[in-house]
């Protein structure tokens, strides 16, 4: 079967030529040929093997897929065996899987070219924490059965709250006593335990089971239900004010930690009526739950069990400031004189037993303080010394402000603790300074003289002031006196100004170019002399007013920018769907509420937009949740943003925290048994509790739920609504399959489907059944009883009874012979034996069930016979 091809050189060859020769293969059979080729060169002979070889297969497959730690999150994942086809013919595998761990394999069967590769795709459900290793049985051509080993590791997606120091899992955070109006802050380390990034959100449980806000535990329990205002008072507290969370919300990574401060602000509560008992101490106990942003489950009522999520309790007081003076508040101090100095020794008591208190006084003119800071421990007093020292004479009556130091948190930085002014204290300092008595003496003046004189110049007071570097200038109007005005001046004008004899020293002086002077007594004008080196001339003075006047106009824009800022963002206060601009006392009166029409608003609570510094609640999560419940629409929504609003609100990207509010569920959907060719619905639940319209798309690629519709929604604020998942098959088997959706085309979640695959069945109230003649009737008649046929499927069955006949035949017959019974309904029929000479007394039916399985229905008749 080999054919060699070849002219033999008649002359040797010489170096560099060559010769060729061609061998050829026919096979005839399916075997293996081996012979050889005999090349003689000269004296030499060379044996050349030639090998035959049939085209055949050579299958190879990985041995392993591993799908390492994943997380239980109920998705469908996937991984990718290949099979490589080595050889020069076309081969052929199997797979086959007989348990219950694997979903599905595909292809199960097929054929891998010559030199390629064939890619097996193997799915697995992640719903229940697990290890999975299961085998597959690959049979591959020429190279029999292989074994394939499936494995993975599915965990729970856990968080947890371990200690920044110790590395432990916390349980409990202690703050302690805590001033009202201070703070205290502790670091945590927040834990992803878990192979998959986690998306969580701090929720502060302010109506738990154990919780208590305010109250003194360290009270009799008698003392606490006495106070009966207790509930009234931290019933509409808004706890997110005394526990902040920095952060409260964001993203882990697989296996990493964050770092979060919790800070702890008590802040007093008052009671109903205004009383406020500022002695009174109160404890506070908070659980505050860490959990990871997905479906809610527990609050939609699905099949799952809740997210999982580490609850972390808080506990700490807050304290009163207890702070005495003696003496005090208001402290007098001994009438003095100028130059002098009183003191008064203050004891300052600090009456709390948990922590020590930090003061400093502001500064206060005429009065002195030693020490002007310090600290007073707990149950301990500290002298302090106040100086009254006047620098003017008269009564002094100031309010002393004493600060009291302790930490709380920046508001740009709400991460760092500052020293800071948390309370005031006023304390009323009064204090007289007297003016000691001075002779003055007076002395003959008898001429005029440019320094400060009375009225006529004689006598002068002495030592009663110094002279000024500049003479005083004495003006008055000239209409108000006319007793020596000189004929010629009688009709000067009214707004000139009179100079006196006394201000010659600074009448030569420069003065304003447009002012007129004249004398006091015949009001001739004064003659005024004005330096040309000194003045300014007629362009600088236009240049002056020039700037004068741009800048006040420079200073009017700026005023008239302000005030339109002002008025613009007055506009935006008032322009919206709740106010309608009017301002307070304009002809409205207020309405008259009772004591319980208070009770019953305070109960209401109020909804207002979420900081994003501010922590969620459980109260406010109800509160929006029932909200959202009651505005609940089935139809007419768009299924695309189309108005302005819309199309702003849904490209938003949403944070964790609002990403918590909007709840989509189940998140696993059990349609249970279902038959094939049959169609079933399933509602998808939507509740958007935020302020912002969302955009919801599903995308399913599944052919079993291609009935679904519709697959986009834009859902309105504070809006319950929901989508029909609609599920058909005709493939009897278990199905489980994810389809996945987007929410404002951004954030991406999941939702598994399970159901079963069933055919139509029926089934009997009882497999056997005897009819006993009923009392009063001859023996002759007919014996009568019924049997329920029940449909537990969700498809209408078709159903057919057919008698199993005998040698004897059958006496028997049921009524309706055939027909339907609905989905979740059940019909009876009636089955009667006909008494005959030698009829039998028993007989059997098969209830024949179009497309499922049969039942077989045996019957008795209980004759009696009479003798």
């Amino acid at each position: 079967q080999f054919k060699l091809i070849v002219e033999n050189p008649e002359k040797p060859v010489a170096s560099g030529l060559q010769v060729t020769a061609v061998v050829e293969y026919y096979p005839e059979s399916e075997d293996d040929l081996q012979d050889r080729l005999l090349l003689l060169i000269e004296d030499d002979i060379v044996d050349i093997p030639l090998l035959g070889l049939i085209p055949c297969c050579y299958l190879e497959i990985e041995s392993e897929i591993n799908f390492g730690a994943v997380t239980a999150n109920s998705k469908i994942i996937s991984e990718e065996i290949s099979i490589a086809n080595h050889g020069s013919a076309s081969g052929t595998f199997k797979i086959s899987y007989d348990g219950v761990v694997l979903l599905n394999i595909e292809p199960t069967t097929g054929v891998v070219k010559p030199k390629s590769i064939k890619t097996v795709k193997v799915d697995i459900c992640t719903d229940v924490p697990r290890v999975i290793k299961e085998m597959i049985k690959v049979e591959l051509e020429g190279h029999g059965c292989t074994e394939v080993w499936i494995k993975a590791v599915v965990v729970e997606q856990v968080l947890k709250v371990l200690g920044v120091s110790c590395g432990n899992i916390l349980e409990c955070i202690h703050f302690g006593p805590v001033y009202f109006g201070s703070s205290k802050t502790e670091q945590i380390s927040l834990y992803n335990e878990s192979p998959e990034c986690m998306d969580w959100v701090a929720v502060l449980e302010d109506n738990a089971i154990g919780g208590e806000m305010g109250t003194d535990l360290q009270r009799s329990a008698d003392a606490a239900l006495q106070d009966l205002s207790l509930k009234n008072r931290t019933r509409d507290v808004d706890v997110s004010t005394l526990i902040l969370c920095i952060p409260n919300q964001g993203t882990l990574l697989p296996y990493e930690k964050s770092l979060i401060t919790l800070c702890f602000s008590p802040k007093k509560f008052k009671s109903d009526f205004g009383v406020n008992n500022s002695s009174l101490k109160q404890d506070y106990v908070l659980f505050l739950r860490f959990e990871a942003v997905g479906n809610k489950d527990g609050y939609l009522q699905a099949f799952m069990n809740h997210p999982h999520h580490m609850e972390l309790a808080l506990t700490g007081s807050g304290l009163p400031l207890m702070l005495t003076f003696n003496p005090g508040p208001v402290i007098k101090f001994m009438d003095c004189f100028l130059g002098e100095q009183t003191q008064v020794l203050c004891t300052f008591k600090n009456e709390s037993e948990s922590l020590p208190v930090t003061f400093s006084f502001r500064k206060t003119a005429h009065f002195n303080i030693s020490p002007e800071k310090g600290k007073i421990k707990k149950k301990s007093a500290k002298d302090v010394i106040f100086s009254f020292s006047p620098h003017q004479i008269g009564t002094f009556e100031v309010k002393q402000v004493v600060d009291i130091i302790g930490t709380g948190l920046e508001k740009n930085n709400l991460q760092v603790l500052k020293t800071k002014s948390f309370h005031q204290i006023y304390l009323s300092f009064i204090g007289v300074c007297k003016s000691k008595r001075k002779n003055i003496l007076f002395k003959i003046n008898p001429g005029i003289t440019p320094m400060i004189s009375n009225a006529t110049g004689r006598f002068v007071a002495d030592g009663t002031g110094q002279c000024a570097d500049t003479a005083p200038v004495a003006i008055l109007k000239s209409t108000q006196t006319q007793i020596h005005t000189h004929r010629i001046n009688r009709n000067c004008e009214g707004d000139a100004l009179i100079a006196f004899p006394n201000d010659r020293a600074a009448s030569i002086r420069p003065s304003e170019w447009n002012k007129k002077y004249r004398t006091i007594f015949t009001k001739t004008e004064r003659y005024n002399y004005i330096d040309p080196e000194f003045s300014y001339n007629d362009c600088e003075r236009l240049s002056k007013e020039a700037h004068k006047e741009y800048y006040a106009e420079f200073i009017s824009s700026l005023r008239q920018r302000r005030l339109q800022k002002d008025a613009t963002r007055q506009f935006y206060i008032y322009n919206n769907s709740v106010s309608i601009g009017l301002k307070p006392a304009e002809g409205l009166k207020s309405p008259k509420i009772s004591i319980t029409d208070f009770h019953k608003e305070k109960l209401q609570f109020k909804m207002l937009p979420l900081d994003e510094n501010c922590l969620l609640t459980s109260r406010k999560l109800a509160a929006i949740g029932s909200k959202s419940s009651i505005k609940e629409i089935w139809s007419g929504l768009s299924a695309m943003p189309s108005s302005t609003q819309e199309k702003e609100d849904c490209t938003l990207t949403l944070t964790s925290k609002q990403l918590h509010q909007i709840l989509i569920g189940p998140s696993t959907m059990d349609f249970g048994d279902v038959c094939v060719y049959s169609t079933t619905a399933r509602k998808l639940h939507i509740i958007n509790n935020l302020l912002v319209h969302i955009w919801i798309q599903i995308e399913i690629e599944i052919d079993e739920l291609q009935q679904t519709s519709p697959l986009s929604q834009v859902v309105p604020p504070l809006t319950k609504t929901h989508i029909p998942i609609v599920f058909e098959t005709n493939t009897p088997g278990m199905f489980k399959r994810s389809f996945t959706y987007t929410i404002n085309n951004q954030h991406l979640g999941h939702v598994l489907v399970v159901a079963k695959a069933v055919s139509v069945e029926l089934e009997l109230s009882a497999k056997e059944l005897i009819l006993n003649p009923i009392p009063g009737y001859l023996a002759e008649t007919e014996f009568r009883t019924t049997v329920r046929v029940y449909n537990p499927r969700n498809h209408p069955a078709e159903f057919t009874w057919k008698p199993i006949k005998t040698d004897r035949g059958t006496a028997f017959s049921v009524q309706p012979a055939k027909g339907f019974v609905e989905a979740y309904r059940d019909l009876e029929c009636e089955v009667v034996w006909h008494p005959r000479f030698n009829s039998p007394e028993a007989g059997e039916f098969n209830l024949c069930v179009r497309k499922g399985k049969k039942i077989r229905l045996k019957c008795f008749a209980k004759v009696t016979i009479h003798t």
